[in-house]
């Protein structure tokens, strides 16, 4: 087993770990823009540890460019799919926790 495979099983056993804690933020977390922010940046996270890994384990040029494309791709998605949700949320009337401070949506709204 040479220093690339040991990277590479510490890269994609990272990423799990980082997926196992974005589960539990899921169930900990307080209020739904909280549970949606912790799992968004634990799965962008996740992935790109595992992919990372992945390459790591397997370092060819044809694996670069899939994988390279697979990560773009998975964190352009990731960040505008949590967006989305977010202001989904947002719009039926979601309540964030007493905790918040301040709602930029709202002070926009009202201004506008």
């Amino acid at each position: 087993m040479n220093a690339l495979d040991v990277a590479g099983i510490v890269c994609m056993t990272a990423g799990a770990l980082v997926f196992l804690v974005g589960s539990i933020g899921l169930l900990r977390l307080q209020d739904f823009y909280a549970r949606l922010s912790g799992v968004s940046i634990a799965g962008a996270l996740g992935t790109a540890l595992l992919l990372l890994g992945l390459l790591l384990h397997y370092p060819t040029v044809d694996n670069a460019i899939k994988i390279g494309l697979a990560l773009l791709i998975q964190l352009a998605t990731a960040a505008v799919g949590g967006n989305a949700i977010a202001r989904a949320g947002y719009l039926v009337g979601v309540k964030p926790t007493e905790k918040t401070k301040f709602d930029d949506l709202a002070a926009t709204e009202e201004d506008g």
